[in-house]
């Protein structure tokens, strides 16, 4: 819906584009159905991913995805900055509403989009600490694009979402596409966590320690154990760690939450 608004009003001339632009919806079919993806996420697929799996419609969407993507950098200057804003919506509460994620990379993460993800009024921002097979971490590496998932708290439908909660990245991405200043920050500092595991579901008697509803960046003490299996428990090793989309439900082998220790 947000998408929509800025769209119509590029077309209206209410919104002055100043830069080269190519909008994407990611998985059409399953926001038609209300749902994450059908068969498998496709936020798993970049970066060739899609070669391990069963060809379905979502692994054609990924290679379609890969191939405009392509298309449309490569037709850009050589010398021109380029950037990613990947809009998520989360599937559970988070008691940091909207924050954004980082591909792991090597060289340091670029000012202006962490300016604008300030000027967002994010909560927080978590840095990757392993290559992924996201669509950020595919244009970050393949084209050195600064590139960041955000994460915009929990959505209704279409048509049902107060679209005054999304207000701060609205004005943001406008900014952005206009090349106008940026919006002032009006929350407290944002505060920066990076991952430092991963669990992994490797049976079928997989638990989290956690209420099925539990929100994002719940919090464990060291000792405090956060998952169980018959392979080996997996238990805090830190004073304190926050737990990000905890999903005790993915197929066996998948990643089941990220575990995150706050930047001081």
């Amino acid at each position: 819906e947000l998408l929509s608004h800025i769209i119509n009003d590029l077309f209206a001339q209410h919104l002055k584009l100043a830069v080269r632009v190519l909008f994407v919806l990611g998985n059409p079919k399953a926001i038609r159905q209300g749902i994450r993806y059908l068969e498998n996420d496709m936020n798993r697929m970049f970066c060739g991913a899609y070669q391990q799996l069963a060809q379905d419609d979502e692994t054609h969407r990924a290679v379609q995805l890969e191939q405009c993507t392509s298309q449309f950098f490569q037709q850009s200057q050589p010398e021109a900055k380029r950037y990613h804003y990947d809009l998520h919506t989360a599937i559970r509460a988070s008691l940091l509403p909207v924050f954004a994620l980082f591909p792991y990379q090597t060289q340091p993460y670029d000012d202006f989009l962490i300016q604008s993800l300030n000027a967002a009024d994010l909560d927080a921002l978590v840095y990757h600490n392993a290559v992924g097979k996201t669509f950020t971490h595919f244009t970050a590496e393949r084209f050195q694009a600064a590139s960041s998932t955000l994460e915009l708290g929990k959505a209704k439908p279409f048509g049902q979402n107060d679209l005054s909660e999304f207000a701060s990245t609205d004005q943001m991405l406008r900014a952005v596409l206009a090349e106008q200043i940026l919006p002032v920050r009006a929350k407290h500092t944002i505060r920066q966590f990076k991952v430092i595991d991963s669990i992994l579901k490797q049976s079928d008697d997989f638990q989290l320690q956690l209420n099925a509803d539990a929100p994002n960046f719940s919090t464990f003490q060291k000792g405090e154990v956060i998952a169980t299996q018959q392979v080996s428990n997996y238990v805090a090793n830190d004073q304190q760690v926050w737990i990000l989309f905890p999903n005790p439900n993915v197929k066996t082998g998948l990643r089941a939450g990220l575990i995150l220790k706050e930047i001081k």
